[in-house]
Order: C-alpha cells, then sequence, then structure tokens
C-alpha cells in the first residue's frame, strides 16, 4: 500500500509543543495550502487548511525554528482519525503525520520568524538560479477535466 503526501504552505500560528505520558514530544500546526488552480466564477484560489502532526526529534525542530506565517514542505502520510466529542458524537479527522519538514522559505522571508532561534541560512539559499531557463506562465488555468 502506498500512503505518501506532499504538501507546501504557510504556518497559520506558531506550532505547538506537547509531550505524551511517557514523555514524546509531538508538535502540531496547521499549513495554509493554496490549491493550483483558481475558480472559475470568482478568479480567485481556494486555501486549504491542513493539520500537521509531528512526532519526537522533528516535532521539536519543528517549534524551535518554525513561527506563524513561515513557508514549510511537509512530507509524510495521511491518517484519518475517528474521535468522541464533547457531546458523544463520533467525528473523523484527516491530518498528516509528518515524517520530514523543510523550509520553504529563507529566513529573510519568512516573516515572523524567531531571529533568536539560531538558525543560520546559507548565503546563496533561496536565491534565484544564475540563468532561469524558464518562461512566465499565463495566468489562465484553461478548462479543467472535472
Amino acid at each position: 500500500m502506498l500512503n505518501h503526501i506532499v504538501i507546501m504552505g504557510r504556518l497559520t500560528r506558531d506550532p505547538e509543543l506537547r509531550r505524551t505520558q511517557t514523555g514524546t514530544p509531538v508538535a502540531g500546526f496547521t499549513l495554509a495550502v493554496d490549491r493550483d488552480f483558481k475558480d472559475k466564477q470568482t478568479g480567485e484560489r481556494t486555501t486549504d487548511f491542513i493539520d500537521v502532526v509531528a512526532w519526537r526529534s522533528t516535532g521539536e525542530f519543528v517549534s524551535r525554528y518554525f513561527t506563524k506565517g513561515r513557508m514549510a514542505v511537509v512530507e509524510g502520510r495521511l491518517q484519518i482519525r475517528d474521535w468522541t466529542d464533547k457531546e458523544g458524537n463520533k467525528r473523523r479527522s484527516a491530518e498528516v503525520v509528518a515524517g520530514s519538514v523543510y523550509f520553504g522559505d529563507s529566513k529573510r522571508d519568512g516573516g515572523s520568524a524567531n531571529t533568536s532561534s539560531g538558525y543560520q541560512a546559507p548565503a546563496n539559499y533561496g536565491a534565484p538560479p544564475e540563468q532561469d531557463q524558464f518562461s512566465e506562465l499565463e495566468d489562465d488555468d484553461g478548462d479543467l477535466p472535472f
């Protein structure tokens, strides 16, 4: 079976680091991920808000170096959880369990990045390539196949 997901988006809030009863660190955060196409009627892109859970050292890394507004690339698996709310109703939620989390922007582009985190991006990190071989795409997404 294959369950592999890669998403890229901006953190909607600072990650929340907690520990299980046995002391295992776990960080939770939400990514705002723009869809690749525009709505035909409004001409705007829709944003999905995707919950992410990062365990152990990955969770500690995220809570230390990522803050609200930072761009993150998350690689992991999709997990569906069944749970019961306070009123006793059965609920279901989807979340991404992060295997790896990468910086999607440079620290200088990160906006509200924590400057005291100790992370120092390489001098050429996020810089455009010397020879750009790609051309700009038109904004029109054309007809979608669905």
